[in-house]
């Protein structure tokens, strides 16, 4: 019976092969089996740009939009799929990142743009993403992703007919589309070498990146083991595109652009770090000025903000909170939209009042589908205590989730916090504006730290600024030299 399971599973799979004729990849000229029409690439790019604008939100500076628009469509038209209807955005995230997803999608976060350093890096990254888009990077995931598990079910069936050694093949076949994945991050900086190159500027400067990127990484303790990670390590990376821009310039000798001062001048005044208009924390509370309220973050808690949502939780990850807006125009249709939408089966509900605000509070536990429930027990059982607050026009929602088993112990913590919520009336809050990246000129010759004093930033934001202007804190610097500060 097993095995006649996972054949059936198989076939149609196979009958879907056998029907697909293999294409020309457009960037290499091989041959390749792709599951995804451009048709397809397209309606999945437009599907998913509104919820990436809603999670992240758009940082609105035209000068910097319309730089990002003219360097885009000049390499859209130089690329190997000129055809594709291209778009190019600055999402509102302080996060170091750029993206694409199929279509022509291209976004660049104002944290990334805040680290470029001249107009050459940022075309560099600029060709990678769009090389992800042009050599069909996700829809050749897809087709991997989807033979590589057939193949591991079927590998599971001809090496243990017991199907036990299922779960160890399918994580084989997970590492080996990581593999996958850090080939096409290797593609694509060979591809970003080349467009960069050939709208006029020095790819070396991309491979410059890299350090940076590698400095942000051994910053945040965040570098994992390269055999595990999806894109190639920064480091590995810098000398192979310096290796791919040396190259491609020897065989193609011309002046190539750097335009150092004025990309710096483009980006003068952008956000740099959390907006504050979004929500910041401050002295363990959460401060929202735009909407106006306020509540406790628990001590030693980590955080995370979105447009959409407030996320905090212990370093054990064995509970959490999420704060966001709540469906309905009353108390009782938030409460009855969430527990169907989440298929909640309330256990206690209760009107009540939090500092002068209309609350309800509700515990509730995640319904289990039949097949679930006969092995559910309080380990594996979501708990979730949520109190709906109606305040300035609006509904909240703060969830606080756990384990059942765990629930009674963390909830005296949730019910703090979201006893907690109050209107924010704190003018030095209410105000509160985003520290921003200012360009200012060297007053003297100097090492980078010296300089820096003398511009008066402190001594803890040293090497914090080294990385933003991609210096060490022992490198000379000439007076009149452009740098990057941060200030409000």
């Amino acid at each position: 019976m097993r095995i006649h399971a996972y054949l059936t599973r198989l076939l149609p799979l196979v009958a879907m092969l056998a029907l697909t004729d293999c294409s020309r990849n457009p960037v290499t000229g091989k041959r390749q089996l792709i599951l995804m029409s451009k048709e397809q690439e397209i309606a999945l790019g437009q599907q998913s740009h509104p919820s990436i604008v809603a999670s992240m939100g758009l940082y609105e500076d035209q000068r910097l939009q319309n730089f990002i628009n003219e360097k885009g469509k000049a390499m859209a038209s130089i690329s190997h799929r000129p055809d594709l209807p291209y778009q190019f955005y600055i999402v509102d995230s302080p996060v170091v990142n750029a993206f694409a997803v199929p279509g022509g999608y291209v976004y660049f976060t104002r944290g990334i743009l805040a680290h470029f350093n001249n107009e050459a890096e940022f075309v560099g990254v600029l060709g990678h993403e769009i090389g992800h888009i042009t050599a069909q990077h996700s829809a050749r995931q897809q087709t991997s992703q989807i033979l590589t598990t057939g193949g591991a079910i079927l590998g599971s069936i001809l090496i243990d007919r017991s199907g036990q050694l299922l779960e160890p093949a399918l994580q084989g076949a997970q590492l080996l589309t990581l593999s996958y994945s850090r080939d096409h991050e290797s593609e694509s900086d060979k591809i970003g070498v080349e467009y960069s190159s050939k709208i006029g500027y020095d790819a070396h400067q991309m491979a410059n990146f890299f350090a940076t990127i590698k400095r942000i990484q051994d910053k945040s303790g965040q570098a994992v083991p390269n055999i595990l990670s999806t894109h190639p390590d920064p480091g590995n990376r810098f000398n192979r595109v310096h290796q791919l821009a040396k190259e491609f310039q020897a065989q193609s000798p011309r002046t190539y652009q750097v335009n150092r001062e004025s990309y710096l001048r483009m980006i003068d005044g952008i956000i740099y770090g959390e907006d504050p208009k979004q929500g910041f924390v401050e002295n363990n509370m959460f401060y929202h000025p735009v909407l106006r309220f306020q509540f406790p973050v628990p001590n030693g808690w980590q955080h995370q903000n979105s447009p959409q949502q407030f996320q905090m939780a212990p370093k054990d990850g064995k509970s959490a909170m999420i704060l966001m807006l709540a469906k309905g125009n009353s108390l009782e249709e938030a409460a009855q939209a969430m527990t169907q939408e989440l298929k909640l089966r309330v256990l206690q509900s209760d009107r009540t009042t939090i500092n002068g605000n209309p609350a309800y509070v509700l515990i509730s536990q995640q319904a289990q589908q039949q097949q679930q429930a006969q092995q559910q027990s309080p380990q594996n059982t979501l708990q979730i205590g949520t109190w709906l607050i109606q305040y300035n026009g609006a509904i909240y929602a703060l969830h606080g989730l756990s384990a059942a088993s765990d629930f009674n112990r963390v909830f005296p913590g949730f019910q703090s916090a979201a006893g907690g919520f109050r209107s924010l009336t704190d003018p030095d809050k209410l105000n509160r504006q985003p520290d921003r990246v200012r360009i200012r000129q060297a007053p003297s010759d100097g090492t980078f730290r010296e300089v820096m004093g003398a511009m008066g930033m402190p001594a803890n934001r040293i090497d914090e600024l080294g990385v933003i202007n991609s210096l060490q804190a022992d490198d000379r610097v000439t007076r009149g030299t452009l740098l990057k500060i941060v200030a409000r």
